[in-house]
């Protein structure tokens, strides 16, 4: 998936698909999560993606980096992305109402921008980064507005849970940012690289704490963990490396608040729920903050250069 030339409705497009597939694994996790443990599903979602990514790889024929600065740098990039982040947003997830979870997990683009512009500096803030931060905020409002205002009285208690998934949101930020140091790479293998990282650490852990080997989960519960580790892992992990190209970090880290969006719509289209004229409102934010942030930056990217090397 390496592109030749950035394509404005083909980035959109594709933005759209990773916010579904990352959108949908909350589904995915619940019904796995019902008889599968947390540290054991996670390993399997990483072990299978791992798998998958594997097998892309061996049909491309490509190859892992032989340099081990860079190999450090993939096991970096998998903290931020998997490791650390899917861990500590599982444990605040517990304490803390999935509404307001959602809006504190959608800051991610902020962190990007205050990270970019205090610490990182790896994009020079310009006046186009400035108006990214005006969609970063403008989204994050979307996002509040769609899950409901009334979720930020939470706001200030549980403050550990809420904490965590700030955390979770930095971390996330930070992948965005890092994983630009992998532009030399194909997306499969950096993908398949930090997943096979994650998967060292968490199947030793999952046989330690969970003893898998006795556990009878449901078919429900399997098929769940094998759409969750093929499609909103594996699949996603290929789009979003794209990206992190051709939108930039903060461009991709604006996925986040299509998702809430999307949820809403499926709800409606699946499962016959009512759109509120908030929600509504919430989801015109959402799409106005992402195209503030994406459709400037990717217009002058694809008008500067006539070809996207990796």
């Amino acid at each position: 998936m390496t592109p030749s030339k950035p394509s404005l409705p083909l980035e959109i497009g594709l933005l759209a698909v990773l916010a579904l597939l990352w959108g949908s694994s909350y589904l995915f996790i619940k019904i796995a999560v019902t008889d599968i443990p947390p540290i054991t599903l996670i390993a399997i979602r990483v072990g299978v993606a791992s798998l998958f990514l594997f097998a892309v790889m061996l049909w491309r024929n490509q190859h892992f980096p032989r340099n081990g600065k860079v190999l450090g740098m993939l096991l970096i990039q998998s903290i931020f992305n998997s490791l650390g982040a899917w861990t500590i947003l599982a444990w605040g997830q517990q304490h803390v109402e999935s509404g307001l979870a959602s809006v504190l997990n959608s800051t991610s683009p902020v962190f990007v921008f205050l990270i970019t512009a205090c610490l990182a500096r790896h994009e020079r803030p310009t006046r186009l980064d400035r108006l990214g931060l005006v969609g970063a905020c403008l989204g994050l409002a979307g996002v509040i507005l769609i899950v409901g205002p009334g979720v930020m009285t939470g706001l200030g208690q549980q403050v550990g849970g809420q904490l965590a998934i700030l955390t979770g949101a930095i971390l996330y930020a930070g992948a965005a940012i890092y994983g630009k140091r992998f532009n030399a790479l194909p997306a499969t293998v950096t993908a398949a690289a930090t997943m096979i990282w994650a998967s060292i650490f968490l199947i030793p852990a999952s046989l330690i704490l969970d003893r898998p080997w006795t556990l009878t989960p449901s078919t429900h519960a399997i098929l769940a963990t094998l759409a969750l580790s093929v499609f909103c892992t594996a699949l996603a992990l290929l789009i979003y490396f794209r990206l992190l190209r051709t939108l930039g970090s903060i461009g991709v880290a604006s996925q986040s608040y299509l998702r809430a969006g999307i949820g809403v719509l499926l709800g409606a289209l699946l499962l016959g729920e009512t759109i509120n004229p908030l929600a509504v409102a919430g989801i015109l934010c959402a799409l106005a903050g992402v195209a503030i942030i994406n459709v400037p930056r990717t217009f002058l990217r694809s008008q500067a250069s006539p070809s996207l090397k990796p």
